[in-house]
């Protein structure tokens, strides 16, 4: 595996990736592997560089996020909301046929390996307001103003 630390609109990310697919975009400095600035790392900071100038609306890169089989149902919906839009958790529990699950929805969103990217940021509470964020409250704010949602 190899990583990569980027310096972002939103402090720093961590990306990296193995075999040229991305498994990783993390606030802060982490260690993932051999730290070497590849090809493809370059290309998945280019694309996020696009979308914090606001010119990328969807990323296009070849996804592995490790997780279980839940956990990748939720991180599939999350890819389906729309740029500029949110969900809550109870809309993403029942988009993947579980309405009951929110709570996990929520767990899933908080263990999501590729912030940004997998967009859970765009999930809110049923009661319209920000919730939890594995990434800090205020980057989620960030992230919807800069997609003009919140």
């Amino acid at each position: 595996m190899k990583y990569y630390i980027y310096e972002s609109a939103v402090g720093p990310l961590t990306i990296a990736e193995e075999n040229g697919i991305l498994t990783n975009v993390c606030f802060g400095e982490w260690e993932y592997g051999e730290k070497e600035e590849t090809p493809f790392l370059a290309e998945v900071w280019k694309q996020l560089q696009e979308y914090f100038a606001g010119q990328r609306k969807c990323f296009d890169l070849p996804l592995a996020p490790a997780g279980t089989e839940f956990q990748k149902k939720v991180w599939e919906a999350l890819m389906t909301i729309p740029y500029g839009e949110v969900r809550t958790y109870g809309q993403i529990a029942a988009q993947i046929g579980n309405p009951k699950a929110s709570r996990a929805v929520g767990m899933a969103n908080y263990n999501n390996p590729i912030g940004i990217i997998i967009p859970c940021h765009r999930v809110i509470g049923a009661d319209g307001k920000l919730t939890g964020y594995a990434g800090g409250m205020e980057k989620k704010e960030q992230l919807l103003h800069l997609e003009g949602t919140y």
